[in-house]
């Protein structure tokens, strides 16, 4: 295992998201090297490793977690591959760092956060909004009780994303395989609400499938069915009380964007970006104490990122690399680990029966 100031291998295994941005964020990262990549088809796997001056590129996990140089392993690969995947990088001795979704349940996230401890592992979740500069200045004025009482937490997290119906179908437009819009930015809401405001007692939801067909590029453009939601509205009442409205839709036109606004018997926080084309740039805060218009917050040097790129999905993710080459020398999950995707992911599917809403034991 590598010490705390060698290089920690890498491999990558997914190279949607994880070649636009897991790739590129290991490589910008001192402490990662990446070993490996992992995709399906062994020609596109060979390609991408190529064009990255990867050494080793398989379609089969098994080859890459026999690999000594690899220390830890990062997952990108759509939901309802995750748990396998998972189960088989922590059984080999790697450490994990995986997206969100989590898993298609929060039992299968549990039980991963569960052999994760039981083999001194690290296993790390990408919640890449709890090192956003806003956000944590955001978290920093909560803290100092600026709004005081809290009377109301309204979020809207509106986009486009998907609101061209000739968008392709694939896995995201299916439910057994974890798509859907709640999954995608739900997980991420539930995170920070979780982290920004406590834990959630109860909660109510509509989730709306809009667009319920979409063209499949794979079966000459044959129109195949969407069950998968695309529009979600839910009604939170947190641990203390305080309601909270959420509203998620990828199929909104001109949709204004994300935004959480939080209302207190002190004064108001309003946190929001109306970019559409970039879900991490252009984020702003504004406040008031009661009685006063907003005005806003410049962010601290302090927070910023030392280095921005045009992806503004990049920085945080390299934060995220950050805590979890900490977590790794340290030999111990820091958040955010499973322990969060647990909880994430007990929002997310809270409708059955079987899971109670309340955060998982170390």
């Amino acid at each position: 295992m590598s010490n705390n100031r060698s290089k920690i291998g890498v491999a990558v295994v997914g190279t949607g998201f994880g070649q636009a941005i897991h790739i590129p964020g290991f490589q910008h990262h001192p402490r990662t090297e990446i070993i490996a990549v992992h995709n399906r088809d062994l020609g596109k796997a060979k390609a991408i490793a190529d064009s990255h001056k990867i050494p080793y590129a398989y379609n089969q996990l098994e080859k890459i977690l026999a690999l000594p140089e690899v220390d830890a392993v990062s997952i990108s690969t759509p939901p309802f591959l995750h748990y396998e995947m998972g189960k088989m990088v922590l059984e080999a001795g790697k450490h994990l760092l995986m997206e969100k979704p989590m898993n298609l349940s929060a039992q299968e996230t549990k039980k991963l956060y569960h052999l994760a401890v039981q083999k001194g592992l690290v296993a790390t979740a990408d919640f890449e909004f709890r090192f956003i500069p806003a956000w944590q200045l955001l978290a920093e004025y909560l803290q100092q009780n600026y709004v005081g009482q809290i009377r109301l937490i309204k979020i809207d997290w509106m986009v486009a994303s998907r609101a061209n119906p000739e968008r392709l179908w694939n896995w995201y437009s299916r439910k057994d395989m974890g798509g859907g819009a709640l999954g995608a930015v739900g997980s991420h809401a539930f995170d920070y609400i979780s982290w920004l405001f406590g834990s959630v007692k109860r909660l109510c939801a509509t989730l709306v499938c809009a667009i319920k067909e979409r063209p499949d590029p794979n079966d000459g453009g044959v129109l195949k069915p969407v069950d998968a939601d695309d529009t979600c509205l839910l009604m939170l009442e947190l641990a203390d009380g305080t309601p909270c409205q959420l509203s998620i839709s990828s199929v909104t036109y001109q949709g204004r964007g994300h935004w959480v606004e939080i209302y207190g018997d002190r004064g108001t926080l309003v946190l929001g970006s109306d970019n559409l084309k970039d879900y991490v740039h252009g984020f702003r805060l504004l406040a008031a104490p009661a009685g006063k218009s907003l005005v806003e917050f410049e962010i601290p040097k302090r927070l910023m990122f030392p280095q921005v790129f045009a992806d503004g999905r990049l920085a945080p993710f390299i934060r995220v690399v950050d805590r979890w080459v900490e977590s790794i020398d340290a030999r111990q999950s820091l958040v955010p680990s499973l322990r969060e995707g647990v909880y994430s992911q007990l929002s997310l599917f809270c409708h059955s029966p079987r899971i109670k809403m309340k955060k998982p034991r170390q």
